[in-house]
């Protein structure tokens, strides 16, 4: 981490801290609904760290060289937005009055891409947590990708992270997770400030959380601190301490901090003060007029920010410009020393692809016995790799299920976690292990996402998605090109049982808006899908692939059939049609993954019965509904009603494909332990409940 300015503390500054808390008082009145009480106790926090230690710059919120902060309570809003409005970052008090209303630049919560300032989306708690540790290793990431040799704390790329986390945050498994995470990975550039004031909604936290959470942190390989505002009953806001504390977490370079804050919610709230309606509601006007009493301000007046108070605070945009300058001489020495790296920097940051990146994509050969596709991803990953370094990644534990890691490179690990599998570099490394930890590898991927323009891929089974679902819907939520690999996609995975076997996750996944769910039928649906996700920059995927082997599809002419096959290229389209039959078909036979090949399958048998069939592959449905309708119908011919969609999985969703004369083959039910062959004979997944659905489609059309 990089040093932090000695203190200068005025008694502007206390007066700027104590606009920041009525205007908390007075933002939430009109609304009728907020949450006042952490954003008026946390007002000297967030001054302090945006006044007098952050390095940033209100005119450039986007700046390289910037610290970051994540306010990990997102429910507490207001404790950014009025730092945003005060320091110049872009928000007016107009903005401040429209809180948590239509079209306001102050939504509920913190969302990134929506407020200038915002580094990430939080609300869902525990998260920010999560995000700080993916922006403390990506950070680390691009030193060591782009300034490798520059002395410690003597690179352009050297700046800290800042995280604040509430009561609820550290109570979350998700936190627990990624802070377990940062300790192993020694994360010197990461602070956590732990608001520990004691409350939530259900009022005296007491009553759910009993651990010493410093001594957990310890335990976790984190320099611990502890500033207590509370004193044994006389509160005295210490912001030398909180400083001091800060400054000496600066200068711990091997340890991620965590600095324990305990403080009063609603301070100075005469009544309010302390107690759980302070969390999440308005305070009533007799307790604003009595608070603004206290603080020796005018009751009758609000969203009252004194002149001086504002020419103050927006001071930091000088200071910041004055930084920013400094860092841009440093940097521009360093653009002339490294062309290079400057050039893969701006590369980055525009998330465009270097220039032959595809040139080493793997093709496969036509095979009846085929290859899994999780292998078949994992020769795009080696492919892909050596012209793309902004490229890593790993899994959560099951690097040799998922193939997900890079040969011949080192992994993200300080040198002395080096295992006798694994050898350890703590910049150079690039293949990441998370640990038994799916729902922090989601959101420590999010925070790497966000941090830089490098590209990061976690994997796990597909059944464990469910473990790190939120992680992935804020993903969507804030257009993260973040990548899963999903592997042991159904009931194909065989005889680890139905608790390994996903069934509803398909579906379940696609109702998220903004995710692509894409399921590739061979190996070279594959390469396919890989190439499409990584040219995509505003949206996350998920590669979702299988365990058994599955056959390698011809393409073009087939030289012993003659049969005509679909170009691969189909696949970025999200559907296309892998075999046609002459003139219109009769029946669409519609299929994604494993049971592409049913379908193939059947469509043979079909033919034999004097139905022609064609068959559609649909790796993602998303892909596919985004393409013009032309399109679409070249695929499902409106006037062909007869179609049978073929997924190992539950069939919610596919009566949209289908229609109301269509049927889809499907799982129902939860799996069972057997081979996967047995598992799809006995489960009807197979040709010729194919072949049935499609008669059956036919006379009800």
């Amino acid at each position: 981490m990089t040093s932090i300015p000695a203190l200068e503390w005025t008694e502007l500054d206390d007066k700027a801290v104590d606009t920041a808390r009525v205007l908390a008082l007075d933002a939430v009145r009109p609304p009728a609904n907020g949450h006042p009480g952490t954003a008026m106790s946390l007002a000297p926090v967030a001054h302090l760290l945006f006044q007098k230690v952050m390095r940033h710059d209100p005119a450039d919120p986007q700046w390289v060289g910037r610290d970051r902060f994540v306010l990990s309570m997102g429910h507490s809003s207001l404790t950014l937005y009025n730092q945003l409005f005060l320091g110049g970052f872009g928000l007016e008090l107009d903005d401040i009055k429209d809180l948590r209303t239509w079209g306001s630049r102050t939504p509920g919560h913190p969302e990134h891409g929506h407020t200038a300032g915002v580094e990430t989306t939080t609300g869902p708690l525990g998260q920010g947590v999560a995000n700080a540790v993916g922006m403390a290793m990506a950070a680390r990431r691009q030193r060591g990708l782009l300034d490798p040799d520059a002395p410690a704390g003597e690179s352009v790329f050297d700046h800290a992270i800042y995280c604040l986390a509430s009561d609820g945050d550290i109570q979350e498994g998700v936190s627990a997770e990624a802070s377990a995470l940062a300790g192993v990975q020694q994360l010197g550039n990461l602070t956590l400030i732990y608001d520990a004031n004691e409350i939530s909604i259900e009022d005296d936290t007491s009553i759910a959380l009993g651990e010493d959470v410093g001594a957990r942190y310890a335990a976790y390989g984190w320099h611990v601190q502890e500033v207590d505002w509370r004193r044994g009953g006389e509160y005295v806001e210490d912001v030398a301490a909180l400083h001091a504390a800060l400054a000496e977490a600066s200068t711990v370079t091997d340890r991620p901090s965590l600095i324990t804050l305990r403080t009063i919610i609603a301070w100075p709230a005469p009544n309010a003060q302390d107690t759980g309606a302070a969390h999440g509601s308005a305070l009533g006007e007799d307790e604003v007029a009595a608070t603004k009493k206290v603080l020796g301000l005018d009751p009758e007046q609000s969203f009252d920010v004194p002149p001086e108070v504002l020419e103050h605070t927006r001071g930091l945009r000088q200071r910041g410009a004055a930084a920013h300058e400094e860092w841009q001489q440093r940097f521009d020495a360093w653009s002339e020393a490294h062309p290079e790296g400057r050039a893969a920097l701006d590369r980055m940051a525009a998330r465009s692809l270097p220039t032959g990146w595809d040139a080493d994509l793997p093709t496969f050969e036509a095979d009846a016995k085929g290859v899994a596709t999780r292998k078949a991803s994992g020769s795009v990953i080696n492919a892909v790799a050596p012209a793309m370094p902004e490229l890593w990644g790993g899994s959560a534990d099951l690097a040799g299920s998922n193939n997900t890691t890079i040969d011949g490179v080192p992994s993200f690990l300080p040198a002395e976690r080096s295992s006798d599998m694994f050898t350890g570099d703590p910049y150079a490394g690039r293949v990441l292990h998370f640990g038994i930890r799916e729902h922090a590898m989601g959101s420590v991927m999010n925070g790497i996402t966000l941090h830089s323009g490098t590209r990061i891929f976690g994997g796990t089974f597909l059944v464990f998605s469910d473990y790190m679902r939120p992680a992935v819907r804020l993903a969507a939520l804030m257009h993260l090109p973040t990548i899963y690999v999903w592997t042991h996609d159904s009931i194909g995975l065989g005889e680890d049982g139905p608790t390994h076997q996903p069934v509803e996750q398909l579906a379940s996944l696609r109702a998220i808006p903004g995710l692509d769910v894409v399921r590739p039928a061979d190996a070279n649906e594959t390469v396919a899908a890989w190439s499409t996700v990584l040219e995509q920059t505003d949206r996350p995927a998920g590669l979702v692939l299988t365990r058994q082997n599955v056959p390698t599809f011809p393409r073009g002419t087939d030289p012993e059939t003659g049969q005509e096959w679909g170009a691969v290229d189909g696949v970025r389209r999200g559907a296309y049609v892998l075999l046609d039959t002459d003139g219109t078909p009769d029946v669409v036979l519609v299929g994604t993954g494993s049971e592409v090949q049913l379908a193939v399958e059947a469509r043979a048998e079909l033919a034999e019965q004097g139905i022609a069939a064609r068959v559609v592959s649909m790796p993602c449905r998303e892909w596919f509904d985004a393409q013009d309708q032309a399109y679409r119908d070249s695929v499902l011919p409106p006037e062909v009603r007869a179609r049978v969609s073929v997924e190992a999985g539950i069939a919610q969703g596919w009566r949209d494909i289908v229609g109301d004369a269509g049927r889809s083959v499907s799982l129902e039910h939860f799996g069972a332990s057997a081979d996967f062959a047995t598992l799809y004979r006995e489960f009807g997944i197979t040709t010729e409940a194919v072949v049935a659905a499609a008669q059956e489609s036919l006379a009800a059309r």
